[in-house]
């Protein structure tokens, strides 16, 4: 048969990593289905960044395993097998292999030596079938956040070659990806380990490509964002006018307790030179509700903060004790209650002001890229859109087409997406 099924869970650097597996079991005859009943070998790569993450990776791992039958193979790998892969092998002793973080080798030389008879030729499906791609230019981190782990699982930061990361970039834009999207844990620190080469180099290279395609930058460490970076970004056209910069909070106690950089004066300045360089830029950001010593007070500031801001996106996270990271022994921990009321708060603030933002877009026209079409009905994403986590924009046309560009007008709007027609 010669075939694996494999499970994708957390980040998007997860899904490069279980693409790049995919592809160099390719190479050794041994394809991917997405059938785990015709597959010999059932894999699922793992997160652990926080509690919920861990719940959902067992529950899969658990469910895999019912499905195993005959000589089938359950392997697991990924963050939370390398946090706790004692632990899985013990308490899941359906699985038959278990790996961490960058042993893809490993994975297929097991593979190899179980599917003895692969498949020389043949049709392969594929992990993904989106018009964007995600292109990694990082691995690790170096960064001492002190709720996270990232650093102990995946190690220090080291930046990919530009050589592998253009080739790379290349070979995704004659496949027909229509947005590349740079990914790494801090890729403001791209180039810190590498001499006379930086972000603002890697980012002018791939827009130097050929080809009609967007690139859009995640995870920019906000006190990293230099004048030169945001000058890139403002002048670069194929360059999404997009800024994900994960704040995690605005008080400075909180910010010195979790290991970050920056204050509420500084992240207000720094927007504010954003919008001024960059007018129609839409900023994306994270926080956290409930980290540690967070007072009333503070989450109230924080609130106050968000609503004076009025972020495009804002994502929140309730804080998550993890075990091994330096939060994880702080004092006056906050009750899940409280950090389940403190979430809730943040949110609904945030559904108001992203309904606002969305009611002012209506009667603008816009590009925008077909992610889905099926039959009269099409979800498409605007350059403020980051697929996954920011809204959509839903098209009633049965003449597109996955994978388009295509120029519409919002007619609608909704807490999070867009309603819009077609420029003909």
């Amino acid at each position: 048969m010669g075939k694996v099924s494999l499970l994708s869970l957390g980040c998007p650097k997860n899904l490069v990593d279980s693409e790049k597996l995919l592809k160099k079991l390719k190479e050794q005859g041994i394809f991917y289905s997405s059938n785990p009943d015709e597959s010999d070998i059932l894999i699922i790569n793992t997160c652990g960044f926080i509690e919920s993450a861990r719940k959902e990776s067992i529950e899969e791992i658990l469910k895999l395993s019912k499905l195993k039958g005959g000589d089938k193979k359950l392997v697991v790998f990924g963050c939370l097998a390398k946090r706790y892969g004692e632990e899985l092998k013990r308490e899941i002793p359906e699985i038959d292999a278990l790996w961490g973080v960058g042993d893809d080798d490993k994975i297929v030389d097991y593979c190899s030596k179980i599917i003895t008879r692969p498949t020389i030729t043949g049709p392969s499906e594929k992990l993904t079938e989106t018009p964007y791609a995600y292109l990694k230019i990082a691995e690790g981190c170096d960064k001492k956040c002190s709720y996270c782990v990232i650093p102990q699982i995946r190690g220090k930061f080291q930046s990919i070659s530009p050589d592998r990361i253009l080739e790379e970039a290349e070979t995704l834009i004659q496949a027909g990806k229509k947005e590349l999207i740079l990914i790494a844990q801090d890729i403001t620190e791209y180039g810190a380990d590498r001499r006379d080469y930086n972000l603002n180099r890697l980012i002018k290279d791939i827009a130097s490509l050929s080809g009609d395609f967007w690139i859009r930058l995640l995870y920019l460490y906000p006190t990293s964002i230099t004048d030169e970076l945001i000058e890139t970004i403002a002048s670069e056209k194929k360059v999404c006018n997009y800024v994900d910069m994960p704040l995690q909070h605005s008080e400075k106690k909180i910010l010195e307790l979790m290991g970050r950089g920056g204050s509420r004066s500084y992240f207000e300045k720094l927007i504010a030179k954003l919008r001024h360089i960059i007018p129609e830029v839409n900023i994306r950001t994270t926080l956290i509700a409930g980290f540690p010593q967070e007072t009333e007070d503070e989450f109230s500031a924080m609130v106050k903060f968000v609503q004076k801001i009025k972020f495009d996106r804002l994502g929140v996270f309730t804080y998550s004790k993890e075990d091994g990271s330096a939060a994880y022994g702080l004092k006056r921990q906050i009750p899940k209650k409280i950090k389940a009321e403190r979430f809730n708060r943040l949110m609904a603030v945030q559904s108001a002001i992203s309904l606002e933002k969305n009611m002012q877009l209506i009667g603008k026209s816009f590009k925008a890229l077909v992610d889905e079409a099926d039959d009269n009905i099409a979800i498409a994403r605007l350059y403020s859109q980051a697929p996954e986590i920011d809204g959509v924009v839903f098209i009633h046309d049965r003449d597109v087409k996955k994978g388009d560009f295509v120029n519409v007008k919002i007619e609608e709007a909704y807490d999070y997406d867009l309603k819009a027609t077609i420029l003909k």
